[in-house]
Parts: structure tokens; sequence; C-alpha cells
């Protein structure tokens, strides 16, 4: 039979009296002990209590507890004798007691906003992986809630530390003014971000930096030949887009291209989206031999846009994107892209969001990753006139 249940503070015994914190936590350990000795317990090998611990040394219960929970009143060589009994017998901390002795109830979570286009969700399972993988070695979990807008992630997350499910949130897709960070910022609840934001005041982070693969991107098409260099961007209120496209026209002005605003178009994540776009730019009396995607689901459109165009992708024009998603690797031909680790960057955040619940100053916690080139064959020098 499986029990859950709930431990209220006035539930413990001690209202309205002065207690310390090993008082709650042995009592929780009581209740266990309680559920265990009626029946009442998973299948399976009894779990080991902070009481079997004490039985096996002959130590009070206070002691070990004291001694597992680092007190700076227990001798070392007892605290080592209790850390390795406890380790031997295979003794875990209740996460109930966890929760009362240190106010954390050792949750990461995260609100995706799945409303609108499904961008994001080539590369979600390794991001997810990498985080509950991070978290699960410091006996931490992850919780996951989606949402179908803007303002239901807000509410989502506003629910969630409200009713403490969570310690700290991570914030993917970043906006350059995020209500997200304006809210968990004023109302002091760790926060690690997966990218950028316009006010990086109290802000830890995460990113790849994308501007650079632009700007690289560039180097690289006008290292082969190109001279008309064409762009299309993603969601413009993304921090990502803004940083990107910063990135592509600081690779124009290295290798001393102007900046011709009818090659550069926005608003495209989707294959429908890459279609609108590139029909737009190869539409025009002098098209651009080379296009650069921010996101791969846009460049596939663009090879649907080239194909009715009569354009062979590789030869009549280059095309190189962002992302790294399996699919580009299957196109026909397949795609010149830059390749981001989500599962990588997932162990990363994870590691930054528990770094700063506990304690760490969130402007200690700003990393930056690098995307990695993977060539293929839709990038080559332009054909000549």
């Amino acid at each position: 039979m499986t029990v859950s249940w709930t431990l209220a503070v006035a539930e413990t015994g001690f209202v309205n009296q002065h207690f310390l914190v090993e008082d709650i936590v042995s009592k929780v350990e009581d209740i266990q002990d309680a559920i265990r000795r009626n029946g009442y317990r998973r299948s399976g090998k009894p779990r080991v209590t902070i009481n079997d611990v004490a039985d096996h040394l002959g130590m009070s219960k206070s002691t070990v507890s004291r001694a597992l929970n680092g007190y700076n009143d227990i001798a070392e060589l007892t605290r080592l004798r209790v850390a390795k009994a406890a380790a031997q017998l295979g003794y875990k901390p209740l996460a109930q007691a966890q929760a009362i002795r240190t106010g954390l109830i050792q949750s990461l979570g995260m609100v995706l906003n799945v409303g609108g286009h499904g961008s994001h969700r080539p590369f979600l399972a390794n991001f997810i992986d990498g985080i509950s993988r991070r978290a699960s070695e410091e006996n931490w979990t992850l919780t996951v809630a989606t949402a179908e807008n803007s303002e239901a992630v807000l509410e989502t997350i506003e629910r969630l530390s409200g009713e403490r499910k969570v310690d700290g949130f991570i914030l993917p897709r970043t906006r350059e003014h995020d209500p997200r960070v304006d809210y968990l910022r004023s109302h002091d609840i760790p926060f690690i971000m997966f990218g950028r934001t316009g006010d990086d005041k109290d802000c830890g982070w995460f990113d790849i930096r994308g501007e650079l693969a632009m700007e690289q991107a560039v180097e690289r098409l006008y290292g082969l030949g190109h001279r008309r260099i064409g762009f299309i961007n993603g969601l413009d209120y993304y921090m990502y887009a803004r940083l990107r496209l910063q990135g592509y026209l600081a690779g124009l002005e290295k290798v001393g291209l102007p900046v011709d605003r009818a090659l550069m178009r926005s608003n495209a994540v989707t294959k429908e989206d890459g279609l609108r776009e590139g029909i737009a730019l190869l539409s025009q009396p002098i098209r651009p031999t080379a296009i650069i995607c921010a996101v791969d689901l846009a460049a596939l459109g663009l090879y649907q846009a080239a194909k009715a165009a009569n354009l062979d992708i590789g030869r009549d024009l280059s095309v190189m994107a962002y992302d790294g998603i399996s699919e580009g690797e299957f196109a026909s031909p397949p795609l010149t892209s830059f390749s981001v680790d989500n599962r990588e960057a997932g162990r990363r955040l994870a590691d930054l969001l528990i770094k700063r619940i506990r304690g760490a100053a969130p402007e200690t916690l700003r990393q930056l990753g690098e995307a990695k080139l993977i060539e293929r064959a839709s990038d080559g020098p332009p054909v000549s006139p």
C-alpha cells in the first residue's frame, strides 16, 4: 500500500513552542517509522531511517542527525563515522525532512510556452534530459509545466512559486523586456536564463553566442566569393533574434559589404515562414547568391522556395543556418549549420540554477558557449554569370 501525505508544521506537535529544526526533522522520521511499522510502505525493501543509523552506531538520534547535517558542535571523527555508516546502510534523507531543515524542496522549475509555432520542439528532448540528469546528480528534481501563451506562462510561474512547488526557474527563450524576469526579480525568486535580456541586473544566464555564429557565416560565405548575402531572422521579440541580427551586421562590416535592407527578412521560425520569406528574397531583380537563416526550420522552408525558383541549393544558391537539428542533416542537400549541444546547455543551466538557489550571486553565474559549425553541402562558391 502506498501512502501519500503532507506534513504541516502544526502536525509536528511544536506549535507555539520554541524548537530546533532537528526536532521537526526527528518528528518527520518518527512518522516515517510509524508508517513502516504499520505496514504502510512501498513494495520492496523498507526504507532505512535515521533511527536505523542511530541504532547501528549506538548513538542518540539527535547526535546522528546533527552529524549528518553538518553542525559544528559534532566532532569531525564522529561526523565521518556517521557518514560512513549511513552510506553502508543505504540511508537517504527524507525529502520532507530536508525541506524543513533547508527551506528548499530541491526542485527546479521550467514553464514552456507551447502555443503558436513549434520551432523549439526538435531540441526539447535533449535539453530537458540535460537538465534532469544534472539535477538528479544533486538529488534534485525537475518540474516542467506548459502554457499556451506568454500570459499563461507568467501565471503558471506565479502559481508554482506561490505554492512552493519549485525553488527556482530556468527561463528559456528570453526577450529584451521579459515579464518573467521582472516578476521573479521583484519577488526575489531564483532564476537562470537560457539567453540574455536587455536589463541584466540580478540576472544569471547561460547562452550560446549566436551572434558570433552569424558573423562567422557571413565571413565564410564572403570567403567563398559571395557578395550579395541575405539574412532571414527569427522572431523579432526574442533576444536571440536581436543578437543574431547584430552578428550578421557585424559580419558585413568586417568583410566590407554594405548593409542592404532589401536582403533582410525576419519572423521566420517554421518551414512555412522560411518559404514565405525565401520567395520574397528570391523574387528580387538582383537576388542574393547566399542566404543565412537564424533558424534551421526556416532554412528548410527556403529550400522549397529555391526549388520553386528552379535554383539548386549549394550551386545556384548557398544556404547556411543555425540550430543543427537532425532534419537538416537528411535534407537534400544536407544543410550546413551551426549546431548547439542542447543536452550540455541543459546541464549547465541546471548547475547554475542550483548554485543560485544555494546563494551564489547572479553576477557570478553568467556563462557563454559557442555553436559548432557542421559543414555539409548546402553552401559553395557562387555560379559565375
